[in-house]
């Protein structure tokens, strides 16, 4: 199937997942454009880990459908590499290499996954360093890093597959109120270029500032969903209003 930027490049329709006999996600469906910025939102087990965890098939789904530049994502033929690329994730916690330094934490995939060359990943982690902020720090070992500068090499690694689209999940979550900024300000950037970005986010400050669109889960449904400025101001469903204004 040939997929064309005009059509969604994340479709997830009526996704179901369950853990056992706990239903985790009841059908949940939505479609992302390519650019478009998504953020997640909702408390506590209402399903948003799970659901991006889908989208690049780190968790397998009992019904419905995801699929990714028009490739279904659980179809057993699949490449989950060739998937991988295409779809990169950045967790909450940084899962860096403790012994290898930052420069060659972003290096290591491209290398020994996609067999490019090292002289050119070199070159290209080094930009990306520097894209996320982190020039200097290129032969620094994770154990001398804050969390906020892990979590941007974590970003950088990420991104040194060149996915098309980039998952967050709660990126921000382990991290003290100091060094969220930067890891935030490192998202919006990669926003603003263009990147297709799905984030589950508590930071409401920030799913206001750059989403193009904002979806509220709750015990496995999607409860409501709009652009920042409607959702946020003008929530129908009185499960959002309670919930907004709990964190608000």
């Amino acid at each position: 199937m040939t997929w064309t930027p005009d059509q969604p490049i994340v479709s997830i329709h009526n996704v179901k997942k369950a853990f056992g006999s706990l239903e985790v996600l009841k059908g949940v469906s939505m479609d992302i454009m390519k650019g478009e910025v998504i953020c997640i939102i909702g408390p506590s087990g209402s399903g948003k880990s799970t659901l991006i965890r889908c989208i690049n098939a780190l968790n397998d789904i009992q019904g419905g459908s995801i699929t990714v530049e028009g490739q279904e994502v659980h179809d057993d033929n699949l490449d989950r590499l060739e998937l991988r690329k295409k779809v990169g994730m950045v967790f909450q916690q940084y899962n860096l290499f403790p012994h290898k330094t930052a420069l060659e934490n972003v290096m290591m995939a491209p290398v020994k996954v996609l067999k490019q060359n090292k002289a050119e990943v070199e070159t290209r982690a080094r930009e990306l360093l520097r894209k996320v902020r982190l020039e200097g720090k290129e032969n620094s070992y994770p154990g001398e890093l804050s969390g906020g500068q892990q979590q941007r090499v974590a970003i950088a690694r990420s991104l040194a597959m060149s996915p098309d689209v980039m998952l967050f999940d709660e990126v921000t979550a382990a991290l003290d109120p100091e060094t969220v900024k930067e890891v935030l300000v490192t998202i919006k950037d990669l926003a603003a270029e263009g990147m297709t970005c799905i984030l589950v986010t508590h930071e409401m400050g920030f799913a206001r500032e750059v989403a193009d669109h904002i979806y509220f889960t709750d015990k496995g449904v999607i409860v409501e969903h709009g652009p920042p400025e409607t959702f946020f101001d003008n929530a129908q469903d009185p499960r959002t209003k309670e919930f907004l204004s709990q964190i608000l």
